[in-house]
């Protein structure tokens, strides 16, 4: 994906339409940017799932994405300038910056954005019910 150009990247556009991510935002990690930052630092590196999927498209800066695999250790995701995730609903994760301390991603969602994050252990909200009964039939 072009960063540079996303708000004309065809590609970009394409893969909207595509997976239907009808909603987007612009978010800056930076202790300048962000209005109460440390306590969103906290609150992104508290391991949680969410009950839709995660994507983030990376368009300055880096930062780690630690996702849990299926025997339960962490998986540390290193994400940069161009890069794009989908973390699906009922995964457990956390956020980080690394040492330049600055992202800035774009956010997208289909429908309306919910911002919910559950703390472990969430393990009986039906999202994560979901995503076990995948990595079950995927072994």
């Amino acid at each position: 994906l072009d960063a540079d150009n996303y708000e004309t990247d065809p590609c970009l556009k394409e893969i909207r339409r595509a997976e239907n991510y009808s909603w987007m935002d612009i978010v800056t990690i930076h202790k300048d940017k962000l209005p109460n930052y440390e306590e969103k630092i906290k609150t992104f590196y508290e391991e949680h799932l969410h009950l839709d999927d995660e994507i983030r498209y990376i368009l300055e800066g880096s930062g780690y994405f630690d996702v849990r695999d299926k025997d339960d250790k962490w998986i540390r995701i290193s994400m940069e300038k161009g890069d794009m995730i989908t973390l699906p609903a009922g995964i457990y994760h956390r956020f980080t910056l690394d040492e330049n301390n600055y992202v800035k991603a774009m956010r997208l969602f289909v429908g309306e954005p919910v911002w919910t994050a559950y703390n472990r252990p969430a393990d009986d909200l039906p999202a994560r019910k979901q995503y076990m009964k995948f990595l079950a039939e995927e072994a």
